[in-house]
C-alpha cells in the first residue's frame, strides 16, 4: 500500500504524453521571448503601467469543450475509447484493469504491486526483457504497467510512425507475460531495500501510520508490505493473480494522439481481437472501510528530529456525495494561500513551516479528512491547538463574503486545468466509466460549486467535520516538545514503528 498522498484527490494518473510537454516548452519559450522583447525595447512602458495585483483585470475563462471521441465495445468485451489529436506526431494510450492491491491476500501484501512490476520487466513469450527494453529505447517509446489500491493500469507512448510496432509490444506485454523468476527476485530485492529505509523519512512515517490509525492496520487501505508477506509471494502467485484479473472484458482501453480512427480500430482488432474473454468473470466485492481509532493522541518518538510532523483527522467520504462540491469550497476556505490555516497558523501565529487541511474523498470507498503540517518541536502543542481551533471555527463562524468568493473563484478558475489536453479529458472519461460515475460528473461538480453559499459551507462543516473523532499523530522529538503532548491529552499513546523481521511478520 502506498503512503497517503495529500495531493492525490483522484486515483488514476492522467495520460500525459510527450507531445504536451513539447507543447508547453514551446509556449514557455514564446512567453520568455515576449518578455525579453518588452524589457529590452520598452522598459519605460513597464514602469508606467505597473499595477497592484488587486487592480489586475482578467477576461472570463473560456468554456470547457470536450474533444470528439469514439467509444465502442469489442466482441470480447473490451471497451475502447479513441480520441484523435493531430497536433503532434505522437500517440499514447492507457488500459485500466479492474483489479487492485485491496484484493490481495493479507498474507501476501505486495502481490499486486509485484504482479504489475514483473508483468512489465519480466519479458514476454516473444521477447525477453532486455529485447523489449532495447526495442522501445531505440524508438524513444515506452510501455509501463502498475497496480495501485483500486485499479491496474498499463500505458504506452510512441511516435506515430512507430505506432504499430509499439502498440504490438504493448499488447504482447498485456497478453503474453512470462513473469521471469530472476526479475521477480530483483523486484523483491528492491522492495526489501524500501522496507529497510522506510523509517528514514518522517513524512513517510506520519502518512503511513496515520492511515493505519484511521482505517486500521489490517485494512486493505492501510496495510503495508513486510518482509514476511514478501517472502510468501511466489512466481505462481503472480501468474494466478494475473489470470484472475487480466481479461479483455475486465479492461478499458483509451488511445489519444495522431491517428485515423478507422485505422486505429483495425490495429486494435489485429492485436486484441483474438484475446479471449472470461465468461465466468466475477467482480470481487469492494472492501469496506470504517474508522478504527475514534480520537486519541498518538506519538512516534524520533529523537534525531528538530521539528514535528503532524497529521490530525478522521474518516472522510466519497466523490459521489451530493455535498462534495460544497466540501471542496470548504477546503479552499481552510486550505492553501489565503486560507484560514495559512493566514492564522502560519502567517499570524508563526507556528508552522507548512500547514494544510483537506477533505480528500475517494471514488468507491471513504477517503480521509486530514489536517497537519510541520512545526518546530517547541511549537508542537500550540500548533495542534491552533489547527483544532480553525476546524471548530468552520462549524461556528459563518464564512465571510470575501472568503467565500476567494474559495469559489479558486475552485472554478482551476476547473479548466482539468482539461488542459485531450489526454486528461480521455483519462477522466475512462475513470468515470470504471467507477460507475456519469460522464458529466465534473460538470455537475462545477455547477454545485457555483451555487454554494456561506450557509452551505457551515452546514457541511457541521455535518462532516467531527472534532470528537479527530485522531492526532505526531512524529517528533519527545524531549524537545515543550510543553509536552500531555498538556493537551490525558493519554499520549506511543507507536512502535520497529520493522518486523521475516520470521515475526
Amino acid at each position: 500500500m502506498r503512503p497517503y498522498n495529500l495531493c492525490d484527490n483522484e486515483i488514476l494518473n492522467c495520460m500525459i504524453s510527450d507531445k504536451h510537454r513539447i507543447r508547453n516548452f514551446y509556449r514557455i519559450g514564446l512567453i520568455v521571448i515576449a518578455i525579453l522583447f518588452v524589457l529590452v525595447y520598452h522598459p519605460s512602458a513597464i514602469a508606467a503601467t505597473a499595477k497592484h495585483y488587486t487592480e489586475l483585470e482578467f477576461p472570463p475563462l473560456k468554456q470547457v469543450q470536450i474533444p470528439k471521441y469514439d467509444r465502442y465495445e469489442m466482441p470480447n468485451g473490451m471497451v475502447v475509447y479513441l480520441m484523435p489529436d493531430r497536433d503532434l506526431p505522437l500517440v499514447g494510450g492507457t488500459a485500466i484493469i479492474r483489479t487492485g492491491d485491496r484484493w490481495e491476500p493479507p498474507a501476501r501484501v505486495g502481490l499486486a504491486n509485484l504482479t504489475g512490476v514483473v508483468l512489465r520487466t519480466g519479458g514476454t513469450q516473444k521477447h525477453s526483457a532486455d529485447e523489449l527494453n532495447q526495442l522501445l529505447e531505440q524508438r524513444a517509446a515506452a510501455v509501463e504497467v502498475g497496480i495501485s489500491d483500486a485499479f491496474g493500469s498499463a500505458s504506452f507512448s510512441a511516435l506515430s510512425e512507430d505506432l504499430e510496432m509499439v502498440f504490438g509490444l504493448f499488447a504482447e506485454v498485456l497478453q503474453q507475460p512470462i513473469f521471469a523468476q530472476e526479475k521477480l527476485d530483483l523486484a523483491k530485492t528492491q522492495i526489501r531495500g524500501g522496507i529497510a529505509r522506510r523509517n528514514d523519512d518522517p513524512n513517510g512515517i506520519v502518512g503511513r501510520e496515520f492511515q493505519k490509525l484511521v482505517y486500521g492496520s489490517d485494512s486493505p487501505y492501510a496495510r503495508t508490505v513486510e518482509y514476511a508477506t514478501l517472502d510468501n509471494i511466489s512466481r505462481q502467485d503472480l501468474v494466478d493473480f494475473y489470470r484472475q484479473y487480466f481479461h479483455p472484458n475486465n479492461l478499458i482501453l483509451g488511445i489519444v494522439g495522431d491517428f485515423d480512427s478507422q485505422n486505429m480500430r483495425s490495429l486494435i482488432q489485429k492485436y486484441f481481437g483474438k484475446w479471449k474473454s472470461q465468461p465466468n468473470l466475477s467482480q470481487p466485492q469492494i472492501p469496506t472501510a470504517s474508522q478504527s481509532k475514534l480520537g486519541g493522541l498518538y506519538f512516534v518518538d524520533r529523537p534525531q528530529l528538530t521539528q514535528s510532523y503532524v497529521q490530525v483527522g478522521h474518516l472522510g467520504g466519497r466523490f459521489n456525495s451530493p455535498d462534495y462540491p460544497t466540501l471542496d469550497v470548504m477546503n479552499q476556505v481552510l486550505n492553501g494561500f489565503g486560507g484560514r490555516l495559512f493566514n492564522s497558523v502560519r502567517s499570524r501565529q508563526g507556528l508552522a513551516y507548512s500547514v494544510y487541511g483537506v477533505w480528500s474523498p475517494r471514488f468507491d470507498y471513504p477517503g480521509l479528512f486530514v489536517a497537519g503540517g510541520q512545526t518546530r518541536s517547541a511549537a508542537t502543542v500550540p500548533f495542534l491547538r491552533a489547527i483544532r481551533t480553525e476546524i471548530e471555527k468552520l462549524q461556528t463562524d459563518i464564512v465571510q463574503p470575501d472568503e467565500l468568493q476567494r474559495a469559489k473563484e479558486s475552485v472554478l478558475n482551476s476547473f479548466v486545468f482539468n482539461f488542459e489536453n485531450p489526454s486528461q479529458t480521455l483519462s477522466r472519461l475512462m475513470r468515470y466509466e470504471y467507477f460507475g460515475y456519469p460522464a458529466d460528473f465534473l460538470f455537475r461538480y462545477q455547477r454545485g460549486v457555483q451555487i454554494t453559499t456561506a450557509a452551505d459551507v457551515q452546514r457541511v462543516a457541521k455535518k462532516y467535520l467531527q472534532p470528537e473523532k479527530l485522531v492526532t499523530l505526531v512524529v517528533g522529538n519527545g524531549t524537545a516538545i515543550q510543553p509536552p503532548l500531555s498538556a493537551i491529552a490525558s493519554e499520549v499513546i506511543p507507536i512502535d514503528i520497529t520493522i518486523p523481521d521475516a520470521k515475526s511478520g
